[in-house]
């Protein structure tokens, strides 16, 4: 059986060569086939790596409680009707939270959001997200400094004119040296800086957090206005308990909302699942467009490669008469034939493996936010889509040709 493998694939790769241009047409549909299944799985990996790598940033473990939820609103007057979030809440959430035995939460830390522009000397950056918060803001963020520090416990309380700078911000108003201890002025105020973050990329390639200044809170509220919805984030202890930190963060901020046990919820808890179930709809859309093209090619390939083989199997009728007139068996043609179309599938899968590999080099040098992710698991895929089609494509035209009278294949024009 072995040593008609090895003669089947002398065969098959003779008539390859002997062939050339007709078998590299053969194998395009094979090609354009295997190309749309890899970069489909390359973008869909790397939809969920970009997606991980953002969620990494805002954090697995903390809730948010805010006005408005982050998942479809089918209600929007109840929302919108919805009363301010305060910042005192903060405060409030961590006297429950401390009174609580065994409370699954850690802390509540009220953060203000605007868009403000930011300026040093002649260098400025427009539309700047700006947010307000307290030194206990390291404590739910997951962020590493570039140089300096966050704010200190005095500087927030007091509200001193500090502030962190992302690192395109600080990287745009200083190109040739440090920010550190340099004054900025973010919406015409002067803000001293203490840190500089590291670059920490976008969300979703929408929101980029290096173009972000964090200052203290009393800083922002005396500067901008305290009169903005209030975003509070809450720690949990584990994530693994994350529903029951939810469940317990709601009975508190009801308590400190004053809510009757009959009126609904007034307020939204937010979390990472929320944001997940949005990416979900975009990588089924993916996916089926992707089977669709990658059907349609590799149905294309397949119906090439049947008749390329159907017409081989008609132009070496009579070598097929002749072997079979010397002894070879059935089995033997069929593989025979079998053989040479999933060669030819396997070198269609091998260059349109090298073609997506390149393609996905290149998309990750041009676009460095969007990480393509090309696996061994998508060779492995390619390969075997190459073997299935060769063998569904090949089987009919070997099956007849093994099928052939060797009489009436020797008498064959």
């Amino acid at each position: 059986m072995l040593l008609e493998f090895v003669e089947s694939f002398r065969i098959a790769f003779a008539q390859i060569r002997a062939h050339k241009m007709r078998s590299i047409l053969t194998a395009l549909g094979v090609i354009i086939g295997i190309i749309a299944v890899t970069l489909m799985g390359s973008a869909i990996g790397g939809i969920e790596t970009g997606f991980e790598r953002s969620l990494a940033v805002i954090g697995d473990d903390i809730l948010y409680v805010e006005k408005w939820p982050w998942h479809h609103v089918d209600d929007w007057w109840n929302y919108r009707n919805r009363r301010t979030m305060q910042v005192g809440y903060a405060e409030d959430l961590k006297r429950i939270i401390a009174a609580t035995p065994n409370s699954q939460l850690v802390t509540a830390v009220p953060t203000l959001e605007t868009m403000r522009n930011v300026k040093f000397g002649d260098n400025e950056v427009r539309s700047v997200f700006t947010q307000g918060t307290t030194d206990e803001f390291l404590v739910t963020s997951t962020s590493s400094f570039k140089e300096g520090r966050f704010m200190t416990d005095m500087e927030s309380r007091a509200g001193h004119p500090v502030c962190i700078l992302g690192y395109d911000v600080a990287e745009s108003l200083f190109p040739d040296g440090s920010a550190i201890d340099k004054t900025v002025l973010i919406g015409g105020s002067p803000f001293r800086v203490v840190g500089v973050y590291a670059k920490q990329g976008t969300f979703l390639g929408l929101f980029s957090f290096d173009t972000q200044v964090v200052i203290p809170l009393v800083a922002f509220t005396k500067t901008f206005s305290a009169r903005l919805d209030t975003s509070i984030r809450v720690k949990v202890k584990d994530k693994a308990h994350m529903e029951a930190a939810k469940d317990e963060l709601t009975g508190a901020m009801r308590r400190v909302r004053e809510l009757r046990p009959e009126q609904r919820d007034d307020f939204s808890i937010n979390e990472q699942s929320a944001l997940r179930s949005t990416i979900d709809p975009i990588k089924s859309g993916i996916a089926l467009s992707g089977l669709f093209v990658t059907g349609l090619a590799l149905f294309v390939g397949a119906i090439g490669i049947m008749n390329i083989t159907y017409v081989s199997v008609k132009e070496r009728t009579r070598e097929i008469g002749t072997r079979k007139a010397l002894g070879a068996r059935r089995r033997t043609i069929l593989l025979q034939f079998l053989v040479e179309a999933v060669a030819i599938c396997l070198i269609g899968g091998a260059a349109g493996l090298l073609l997506s590999y390149v393609m996905c080099t290149s998309v990750a040098i041009a676009f460095p936010s969007f990480p393509m992710s090309f696996s061994t698991g998508l060779v492995i895929v390619g390969m075997i889509v190459s073997t299935l089609t060769g063998i569904v494509s090949g089987f009919a035209p070997a099956l007849s040709a093994s099928r052939l009278d060797p009489i009436e294949a020797l008498r064959y024009e």
